[in-house]
């Protein structure tokens, strides 16, 4: 479907209005958009049916209400203005004062996911709005339905209506090609590459949340039940559509056995999973290369789980959205750092273990988020940036990082 052209001149325009309006006055809405959304609970589970519905609650309700609440008491004191006054003024500079200003983009294109069509865009949605920002909003197919919703509860909050756009599904190359002032893309890496290539013929700054291949460190003295637990919880999470859920494992030869044991027989208890025929496809693809190869596949559980991956480890540097689990014996923490640094991923990682060990092989790893004894539930508090390295891309969202990286500096000097 062909955009206006003069659409993104039009968002401009409406994003000089919105950037006029007060902070205070901003973060009223959002409480209103919070309330307003809460009230929706009951009707949520239904726009996911092949989730549970304390799944959907969890993952698409819980974290968006708590982003609203931390946009309404820290959004302000993020963005305020910074002086730089006489204090540590340069001696050749006499009689200056500066100001740093944050101010918004403009005209912001969110191009959505489909794995959490509600959550993902919503908090990326509002902390642009709140910056001053007005939104196109791109849904993934699948997605119309959330985005529809997120775009009417802004305008019942009294949100002015110009505020937010949701294009069509079919709309991404022409939103990407139409010169937007900034692009915020959730997705894969080869979707990442193709918004990229387009965005440098504008010129267009990009922020690129992209898929993962989160590997999973267990050290010596961890607790393997709890470790089986907490695999088990993030391989089938949405089933198998996480972008930051554990894949590749790391633990010592001798105890690979025992948690392969404990993975089993948690698995088998499961009900099954909902899994999209593409993804099936893709990862039949790899258990035979993965089997042709030397290693063993076998499901339990609707995952699969991957055995006698040495020197199979390149195998995984992919990014299918599917259960499944691939467990490999290290000698030492060093063997293991090298197995991940070999994919060319770097999103999310959990270690379990004792804290001090796993505090220290944090600080060696290149993920932009770092779980310790648990994976996945800590990256969604507010609070905290989200963000990759290499093919799981660049910049952040979420968090006063996020917020800031919804604005630019502006210096203003006085002389």
């Amino acid at each position: 479907m062909a955009l206006p052209d003069d659409a993104v001149e039009r968002l401009r325009r409406a994003a000089e209005l919105w950037d006029a309006v007060p902070m205070a006055a901003r973060l009223r809405l959002v409480r209103r958009f919070r309330c307003l959304l809460r009230r929706k609970w009951r009707m949520l589970p239904d726009l996911f049916p092949k989730r549970p519905a304390v799944e959907t609650l969890t993952v698409e309700l819980l974290p968006l209400l708590a982003a609203c609440r931390f946009l309404e008491r820290n959004a302000g004191k993020v963005l305020r203005e910074r002086k730089a006054g006489v204090w540590r003024r340069p001696l050749w500079l006499p009689g200056v004062t500066s100001r740093v200003e944050r101010r918004p983009f403009g005209a912001v294109l969110i191009l959505a996911p489909g794995n959490y069509p509600l959550m993902l865009p919503g908090i990326q949605l509002l902390q642009a709005l709140v910056a001053g920002n007005v939104v196109a909003l791109k849904p993934a197919p699948g997605g119309e339905t959330a985005a529809r919703l997120l775009a009417d509860l802004l305008v019942q909050a009294g949100f002015p209506l110009a505020v937010c756009t949701v294009l069509p599904t079919d709309s991404g190359a022409e939103a990407v090609a139409a010169g937007f002032d900034l692009i915020v893309l959730t997705g894969s890496a080869q979707t990442g590459r193709h918004v990229l290539q387009e965005a440098a013929k504008t010129l267009t700054p990009t922020i690129m949340e992209l898929s993962g291949v989160d590997p999973v460190f267990v050290l010596p003295g961890a607790d393997l039940a709890h470790v089986a637990r907490r695999l088990v919880y993030g391989a089938r999470l949405n089933n198998g559509a996480t972008c930051i859920a554990p894949h590749r494992v790391f633990i010592c030869r001798e105890d690979e056995a025992a948690l392969l044991t404990v993975l089993r027989t948690m698995l088998a208890k499961k009900p099954p999973l909902s899994c999209d025929s593409a993804g099936r496809t893709r990862l039949a693809a790899l258990v035979k290369r993965i089997e042709a190869a030397g290693g063993r596949a076998e499901t339990v559980g609707n995952v699969v789980i991957f055995t006698q991956m040495e020197g199979l480890h390149n195998l995984l540097d992919t990014d299918i959205f599917m259960p499944w689990l691939a467990l490999t014996g290290v000698s030492d923490i060093e063997e293991a750092l090298i197995l991940e640094k070999s994919t060319s991923y770097a999103l999310g990682a959990s270690i379990f273990g004792p804290v001090p060990e796993a505090t220290q092989l944090a600080r060696r790893l290149r993920s932009g988020s770092i779980c310790i004894n648990n994976l996945i539930v800590p990256t969604a508090d507010p609070r905290l940036p989200f963000g990759g390295a290499g093919g799981s891309g660049y910049g952040v969202t979420r968090g006063p990082e996020g917020l800031l990286a919804l604005t630019r500096p502006v210096a203003t000097s006085v002389c």
